[in-house]
């Protein structure tokens, strides 16, 4: 009898391990910490943001935005919050973005342009780490009017969002492909 239950034990033990490692792993890149100060009527409020861009490698990233009393809970706060904002972008045979594309969000624009492959990341602050975590290996970016980081991130997100495949645009204008 005992025996029994080992055996049932030992099943559900394997079936909650074969549960876990189905979720798609995801890699978490900081942009950046801040510490950040509320005045209050008895003095000033202390807490922190923290700026998290999320993604899996193969063509799904998000940022995320958080603020907490310490750097820990408000980085699992970012986390949490990028995951909800998670978008799935296409990628080309090469690990390129399909066509040149433009991300516009408040006083951030955002260029990028498809490269031949071996090219490398070519951008700099927030949006080549939200390039790096999306999975795209050649890409030249470019960043125009301002400086934030957490804007410019947030631009190359609308801009990796505007891109399409030619399947997609054929079946968007009710055409065959030959």
């Amino acid at each position: 009898m005992s025996t029994d239950l080992k055996q049932v034990n030992k099943l559900k033990k394997n079936s909650r391990r074969n549960e876990t490692s189905n979720e798609p792993k995801f890699v978490e890149r900081l942009i950046k910490i801040s510490r950040v100060s509320k005045v209050t009527k008895g003095g000033k409020k202390l807490s922190f943001r923290a700026i998290v861009v999320i993604g899996d490698e193969k063509g799904q990233v998000g940022v995320g935005v958080a603020k907490a009393d310490d750097v820990v809970n408000a980085f699992k706060k970012a986390k949490t919050d990028g995951r909800k904002n998670l978008i799935k972008i296409p990628i080309t045979k090469d690990l390129s973005i399909p066509h040149n594309v433009v991300g516009n969000l408040g006083a951030c624009k955002i260029i990028m342009r498809p490269s031949i492959e071996g090219s490398g990341v070519i951008a700099g602050g927030a949006v080549r780490t939200v390039l790096e975590v999306a999975g795209i290996k050649n890409v030249i970016a470019k960043q125009l009017g301002s400086d934030n980081l957490l804007n410019n991130a947030r631009a190359s997100i609308v801009a990796l969002s505007n891109l399409t495949t030619k399947s997609e645009v054929l079946k968007k204008r009710d055409l065959i492909s030959n």
